[in-house]
């Protein structure tokens, strides 16, 4: 397959999938990182969209698969942080394995794919696109998620910091969804119940949640030369739930 390559993290499942599709229907050849649901990668693999294992945590894993990325591929003209992991607790009860298992995989592991492709991006010549996948809990804090705020917070400055530096050949931005019509959203605001659903409609001017097609919209936007001169800015899909 020809067409300019886009490497995206968690980009096997959910918002992910999503966006690895839309990235393939504008012409891109898509690396999907996955963590560690094998089934579910080969079920999506095709002849557009390759898959491969990475556990974005370690940084010796990220490392090798770059170089099998860059050996295999080429060099990718977009790159989307759309990994992340959950694990919910008081923060009174929280243990250190709790805390580093969702900031190594959500912040430190933006850095160590980041940093393991920007330079053969900045070097190609070509004007890159990098998006982190951020939440609405990065500025709005929510009861037994210490760790996953803290994450999605140090996101939004680590997404400014790569726009200052890796300008001009670079540009770096924040994609934001609010309440997703996903497997896991589904379950976690327990979204099959009639109550639960119309209570969360309640908050969103727009009055639907919205599906991964509404934030593969804006990944097109991002990408996209129609917004070339947008660089560290965060953009909320969210209905206008908290208009930040």
């Amino acid at each position: 397959m020809t067409g300019p390559l886009a490497v995206v993290s968690g980009g096997t499942r959910g918002i992910g999938l999503a966006l690895s599709h839309r990235l393939i229907k504008l012409g891109h050849r898509v690396v999907a990182l996955y963590r560690g649901d094998d089934a579910a990668a080969e079920a999506v693999r095709e002849e557009s969209l390759h898959v491969l294992r990475a556990d974005l945590a370690d940084s010796g894993a990220v490392r090798a698969a770059a170089h099998q990325v860059l050996a295999e591929h080429g060099v990718p003209t977009v790159l989307v942080h759309n990994a992340g992991r959950n694990i919910d607790r008081p923060f009174l009860e929280m243990s250190e394995e709790d805390w580093h298992g969702v900031l190594d995989t959500n912040l430190s592991g933006v850095f160590y794919l980041t940093r393991a492709l920007a330079p053969a991006m900045v070097e190609s010549g070509q004007q890159g696109v990098i998006v982190t996948v951020g939440a609405t809990t990065g500025m709005r804090p929510r009861l037994n998620g210490a760790n996953y705020c803290a994450s999605k917070a140090g996101l939004l400055q680590l997404t400014k910091c790569l726009a200052l530096e890796l300008a001009p050949r670079i540009r770096v931005n924040c994609l934001i969804p609010g309440m997703t019509e996903t497997e896991e959203l589904v379950t976690r605001f327990r979204l099959h119940d009639p109550q639960a659903r119309a209570q969360v409609l309640g908050e969103i001017p727009l009055r639907r949640i919205g599906g991964t097609e509404d934030v593969a919209d804006a990944l097109e936007y991002l990408v996209s030369p129609r917004s070339a001169y947008l660089t560290g800015q965060k953009i909320i899909v969210d209905g206008g739930q908290y208009m930040w």
